[in-house]
């Protein structure tokens, strides 16, 4: 059972299910040689048992020492390429190979993708967040292969994490904007549920502005495809619905939709409304007026999770948990409130 145990042998499935381990086999590639029914039950049964098999990736069979399987959320932005790219360059220099995924956010691709990888038997596995299926996290807790999470923050992560707090992050940028003056704050976002980091900051921030002034935090979500549009449409909402002194942002690229809006709109940005964003793209630094932000460390992010898990990989005892810092920058689309 891995880490806590024997893991299931293909030998073991067959004798509970009652059939040869060929039939096994036949059953879990796919290919004729046995009915459906008997198929079904042998599915389940390896479920229950929590088999992987290691057959279906024989061309790998060589390198699967030197291999590290990646789940991202997505290619696009800037966020997760940079972590990417502290992470290859690590692995890169210490010999290993990596095989990247992306998830699209859903938990159900994140945990396909780890039956995968599995069954390849890699060096290491690394997942992007803490929100993933039950089974997901007995499998990988089951297994002996390392296991990394990054980007968020735990004490208790499946095996190592790398990352930051983004309840506190919005406590920052709510601390920032409440010191200030700002008093009518909205928050623009992903749809809730979509990225539970994106609930962590607004729950955050929400807790600041209701502590130190008992201010509501106003939210729009659009269902929308890419950042820009999302900032865009999410400050069109708020505007026409309230009268927010300052608007935050998940990230700087909704930041920057949220900026045109209110160009459009004829709103002056401090003057007439307060814009903060998140993680210190490098957008901010090319706008006509930098952006307030919290700074992100990123590559480091990656160079550190790649770091810690070749050390597990390699049985040398690393920090179980380790958070990074966050820095606010304020900048030019913010400013202190008149009494």
């Amino acid at each position: 059972m891995g880490r806590t145990g024997r893991p299931a042998k293909i030998e073991d499935v067959a004798a509970r299910a009652g059939v040869s381990i060929m039939s096994v086999s036949r059953a879990i590639r796919g290919v004729d040689g046995v009915s459906e029914k008997t198929r079904a039950q042998i599915l389940k049964i390896a479920r229950d048992m929590k088999y992987v098999p290691n057959s279906n990736a024989r061309s790998l069979a060589v390198a699967n020492s030197n291999l590290i399987g990646i789940s991202l959320p997505t290619f696009a932005g800037e966020v997760f390429a940079d972590i990417l790219k502290g992470m290859r360059r690590t692995f890169d220099s210490a010999g290993y190979s990596s095989v990247i995924d992306t998830t699209e956010y859903n938990p159900d691709a994140e945990l396909s993708w780890v039956r995968r990888l599995l069954s390849w038997q890699p060096a290491g596995i690394i997942l992007t967040g803490l929100d993933h299926r039950p089974e997901t996290v007995e499998l990988l807790r089951e297994s002996p292969i390392p296991v990394l999470e990054i980007w968020d923050h735990t004490e208790t992560p499946i095996d190592i994490c790398v990352g930051i707090d983004h309840y506190k992050a919005g406590q920052m940028i709510g601390a920032h904007a409440v010191s200030l003056g700002y008093r009518r704050p909205a928050f623009v976002s992903a749809p809730r549920g979509h990225d539970t980091r994106a609930d962590a900051r607004l729950e955050g921030l929400r807790d600041i502005f209701a502590r130190d002034c008992g201010a509501a935090v106003l939210s729009a979500r659009p269902e929308t495809g890419n950042s820009f549009t999302t900032g865009f449409e999410g400050t069109a909402q708020l505007l026409d619905s309230a009268s927010p002194d300052i608007i935050c942002y998940l990230n700087d690229h909704m930041a920057f939709g949220g900026l045109m809006c209110c160009q459009i709109r004829g709103l002056s940005v401090p003057e007439d409304i307060g814009i903060a964003g998140f993680n210190q793209l490098d957008l901010a630094s090319v706008l006509p007026k930098t952006l307030t932000t919290v700074r992100t460390l990123r590559r480091l992010m990656g160079i550190t999770g790649a770091t810690n898990l070749l050390a597990r990989i390699n049985g040398v005892s690393v920090e179980t948990s380790k958070p990074l810092p966050l820095e606010l920058v304020p900048g030019e689309t913010t400013r202190l409130q008149r009494s």
